[in-house]
């Protein structure tokens, strides 16, 4: 029988993966230096978001003695037919405010008179952050559409913005809402400095693009598609080329001289992490839905938040000498209607009928969490009180203690419920424990063993950074150089032929 000889095919073969490395190299090398040097950045600096506990310290606190509509008259003002799926009371310039979400949609309705809060003008909209940050004397800037600090589509329901600076030391910036007057963001000088060498370009998080989401995740995915295609040809040719054992003349490992000798190098040694970095990059965007939650845990969380069909009861008689309340949050645990409150100190359950504080034991909210997967049974029973590799904190502390209420059903569904309030703060399953490890991990390198050693997790990440960054910028250069050379070749073509 007649052996096929696969020599001719290896050697074609071998011929475009370096041909593929070579040039997508030049690409993305450039990306992977944008990209290394933004990471460092964005370990430090975060993109601009303004945090509930923001929001609550600069609210001022709820005058419950003007509070003359319960939540379901609110709700039914704002024209919702059913419990949303966030309602929160606070003031807004001068006068208490319910504020209604769901999914995109944000409602404002006054809980003085029920008037639903519609286009809020220029100067509404200063009264509002003057309310807020009553030592600041808030200068208009613009309205606008959106600019690199509200390219996300959350801001959508608040479009356009009023843009106010308060002209402080740390030149802060504020946006409010002209559909509804709600304070949406702030910014500093220090944020926007940074983002600029961090999330924008780490994200490709530009303004233009941003705004067509469907044509951002495209870019996204395929930048960083071919990036991993780029970072596996080179692995796979700089094994080709090593050598361990037969050496090459003067007892060297690598064929190449200069940049390229470097570049070899650093690539064997780093060349595994800047892959796995790339991909779970490729994999923070959920391409064809991976990553995502199952029906089981979605279904679970729908379950547990789901309002009672009974009407809201509130007695705000009962709570007016509640005086420091700044924020106050709306829910059902079951059929029972809740109030968790939040004065920038600390928060409490109170029931909304008789404004008493109330508790839950953990038996109780097991007990309630056993009909979540039908036909699973209930065999995990935690109480977290401590960081683990599914429940933990990374820029920001995680909510501590949790319960977390394991099923034994095919997915492996967790639920993570907050002990003092009630609310489910969490979910897991085998689909979100594995995007676990295929991003975080890989991509922020969030093992628990070097995020409770800080800055032991610091150090590894600059370490691993440099070499990635090495990498890149010899692969840069030896590009560059190789364009040139290109160039002037076809430049003594040309001439050849007697084109100026």
């Amino acid at each position: 029988m007649a052996t096929l000889n696969w020599r001719p095919a290896w050697k074609v073969a071998k011929r475009w993966l370096y041909i593929v490395h070579r040039w997508l190299g030049v690409a993305a090398c450039l990306l992977f230096v944008l990209w290394f040097v933004s990471g460092v950045t964005m370990m430090y600096v975060r993109f601009p978001r303004l945090h509930e506990a923001e929001r609550v310290a600069h609210s001022a606190p709820i005058d419950w003695a003007r509070v003359r509509l319960d939540p379901q008259a609110a709700i039914a003002a704002a024209g919702a037919k059913a419990f949303p799926a966030d309602l929160t009371l606070a003031m807004w310039g001068g006068e208490p405010v319910y504020r209604l979400i769901e999914g995109r949609k944000r409602l404002g309705v006054s809980a003085v008179d029920g008037r639903v809060i519609g286009q809020v003008d220029v100067e509404q909209a200063r009264t509002v952050v003057a309310a807020a940050w009553p030592n600041a004397s808030p200068r208009f800037l613009r309205t606008l559409r959106r600019d690199q600090w509200t390219v996300a589509q959350a801001f959508d329901a608040a479009r356009p913005l009023h843009l106010f600076a308060l002209d402080d030391a740390a030149r802060t910036q504020i946006y409010v809402g002209a559909k509804g007057g709600e304070i949406v963001l702030d910014t500093n000088r220090t944020e926007r400095f940074w983002n600029w060498l961090g999330a924008v370009p780490h994200w490709l998080y530009f303004t233009a693009l941003r705004a067509l989401p469907g044509a951002w995740t495209q870019v996204v995915l395929w930048t960083s598609g071919l990036a991993m295609v780029s970072a596996v040809s080179g692995l796979w040719i700089g094994l080709l080329r090593v050598r361990i054992q037969r050496r090459y003349a003067g007892g060297r490992m690598s064929p190449y001289r200069g940049w390229m000798t470097w570049h070899h190098l650093v690539g064997l040694a780093g060349g595994l992490f800047v892959l796995t970095w790339v991909f779970s990059g490729w994999m923070s965007m959920g391409p064809n839905g991976w990553g995502g939650p199952g029906e089981t845990v979605v279904r679970g969380r729908k379950q547990w938040m789901a309002p009672s069909e009974a009407a809201y009861p509130l007695d705000s008689a009962a709570l007016r000498d509640r005086s420091a309340d700044r924020l106050a949050r709306f829910y059902w645990l079951g059929e029972r209607p809740l109030i968790l409150v939040d004065d920038g100190q600390a928060k409490a359950v109170l029931d909304p009928v008789s404004g008493r504080p109330l508790s839950f034991t953990d038996d109780e909210l097991f007990a309630r969490a056993a009909g979540l997967v039908p036909g699973a049974r209930l065999v995990m029973r935690d109480r977290l009180t401590e960081d683990d590799a599914y429940w933990y904190g990374h820029h920001e502390p995680a909510p501590l203690p949790v319960l977390r209420a394991g099923f034994d059903d095919p997915a492996r569904s967790w639920f993570y419920i907050d002990p003092t309030t009630g609310r489910m703060v969490g979910v897991a399953d085998r689909s979100l424990r594995l995007y676990r490890w295929t991003f975080s991990a890989l991509h922020s390198l969030d093992f628990q063993f070097l995020l409770a050693r800080r800055p032991l997790w610091d150090i590894v990440v600059w370490l691993l950074s440099a070499l990635g960054l090495t990498l890149s910028v010899t692969g840069v250069v030896i590009g560059w150089r190789r364009i040139k050379a290109d160039l002037a070749k076809s430049r003594l073509r040309l001439r050849a032929r007697g084109v100026p």
